[in-house]
């Protein structure tokens, strides 16, 4: 005997198909049920009985009783259609370990604890997940709302019309430094690394470009690894919107100099 394990997907297949087989024997039902009692009637007697009709038995025909060789049966046997053996399932652990998770949680759907306290629990946690997911697509600030609003650090500074070869990067850097501004100072020491990168024609600046864009310009070259890390360090602060500490601005400070340093000497070699 084959035994087979169906996956979810099956399953629901399958019991589409029984609901659908179900559905037209009960519409087969519906529209042949009146003939059937129309039938019944014709043959039900005055009274309401009904009357039994009976036929001769067939005996024109005789019946004779055959039983296969024993040499066929043993071919039969041999042959590999008629073997019938038990293999392992088909699903992946993957697929099993996802099949035995939804039915535990059909199980505890089904159980007579969550009928009643634990329903109620599992309601409130997904409006609640939902209503977070509305505020979050809204961008609603909720810090506000449970304590005071964290403070960002006020930035006195254009992104929108930077323009990387009109900016004095030394002057905007120890501004910024001085202010501790460090969250400003990361995002232009990554513009200079971007302008000298440029200047090296080594990528192609463009105010509209994303920074994986420039990462993928430098496919080839050996600097590529170190530039990947100062980009994430420059989205992990400005996009996440991370306060720096001194001690923090230092290490990216540290990573911007030393690859400033080895791309000017290679352009020295």
């Amino acid at each position: 005997m084959i035994i087979r394990l169906q996956s979810p997907w099956h399953t629901f297949q399958l019991r589409l198909a029984n609901f659908l087989l179900i559905t037209q024997l009960i519409i087969t039902f519906c529209v042949l049920a009146p003939h059937f009692g129309a039938a019944q009637r014709r043959g039900a007697s005055p009274d309401g009985s009904i009357n039994p009709q009976h036929f001769p038995a067939d005996r024109s025909a005789t019946v004779t009783l055959r039983r296969p060789a024993p040499g066929h049966l043993h071919d039969f046997r041999r042959q590999r259609d008629f073997q019938y053996v038990e293999v392992k399932s088909e699903m992946s652990a993957w697929d099993l370990f996802w099949m035995r998770f939804w039915n535990k949680v059909s199980e505890w759907l089904n159980s007579r604890s969550y009928q009643g306290f634990w329903r109620y629990v599992f309601y409130t946690l997904f409006l609640g997940a939902i209503a977070f997911v509305i505020l979050k697509l809204f961008q609603v600030d909720l810090t506000g709302a449970f304590g005071r609003s964290p403070r960002r650090a006020a930035l006195a500074y254009d992104t929108e019309s930077e323009d990387i070869h009109a900016l004095d990067f030394n002057a905007l850097l120890a501004e910024a430094e001085a202010s501790a501004n460090y969250r400003l100072a990361v995002r232009l020491g990554y513009l200079q690394v971007l302008k000298q990168l440029t200047d090296h024609h080594l990528i192609e600046w463009q105010p509209d470009k994303t920074n994986q864009a420039y990462v993928q310009e430098m496919a080839s070259i050996p600097l590529r690894p170190a530039f990947t890390e100062i980009t994430r360090q420059f989205e992990y602060v400005w996009y996440g919107e991370l306060a720096l500490t001194a001690e923090h601005y230092a290490v990216t400070r540290t990573a911007r100099l030393d690859f400033l340093t080895q791309l000017a000497n290679r352009r020295a070699a």
